[in-house]
């Protein structure tokens, strides 16, 4: 994990994490039988560890949201995932990355949690219930860029920023505009 962060992917020798896990080469390619395939359990093992956060089941509507606030507050005490999740997920827009499908899988995931969770709190009396489809997809949207956007500008200057503190404004003012536009 800290190899890919540090170096990401490409740069990332496979001999610098063998001799950090105490294997050879040849050790670490019998467990993950390719670079690519290491590099995608690391990604697992990063979501596993956010998964374990929501316990058996994921929370409901506003409530997810507040759940992302505080994914943001444990982030900024795990500076190495949040450094490998940012060079990683940028990276993966080059072509024929290993990681790419990864990322495109997970943000396709994460889009679809975040927009039922609006849709969840619209029903659930949350939020206006008159809210378009359109508003809550461009809403979702919005909330993961600014998470994102934010763990950069963190890792490059965590004095100058609170990721949960940013997050839970963002996310506080997107639910007011969506009620205002309906008003």
């Amino acid at each position: 994990m800290e190899t890919f962060a540090a170096r990401g992917y490409n740069k990332a020798s496979l001999a610098e994490i063998a001799d950090q896990a105490g294997l050879t080469q040849a050790g670490v390619l019998h467990y993950f039988s390719s670079k690519a395939n290491l590099l995608t359990s690391v990604l697992e093992l990063r979501d596993e560890s956010d998964i374990e956060q929501l316990g058996t089941e994921r929370p409901r509507g506003l409530a997810f949201l507040h759940h992302l606030v505080g994914t943001a507050r444990r982030n900024a005490e795990r500076e190495g995932i949040v450094r490998l999740y940012a060079v990683l997920s940028a990276e993966s827009v080059t072509a024929d990355h290993p990681a790419q499908d990864y990322f495109r899988d997970r943000y396709a995931g994460l889009r679809a949690f975040v927009i039922e969770a609006l849709s969840e709190a619209c029903e659930l009396g949350e939020v206006r219930d008159d809210v378009g489809d359109l508003d809550i997809e461009n809403t979702a949207n919005a909330i993961i860029a600014v998470m994102d956007g934010l763990q950069v500008q963190w890792l490059l200057a965590p004095e100058a920023v609170d990721m949960a503190a940013a997050t839970d404004r963002v996310i506080s003012a997107l639910l007011a505009d969506i009620a205002a536009r309906r008003e």
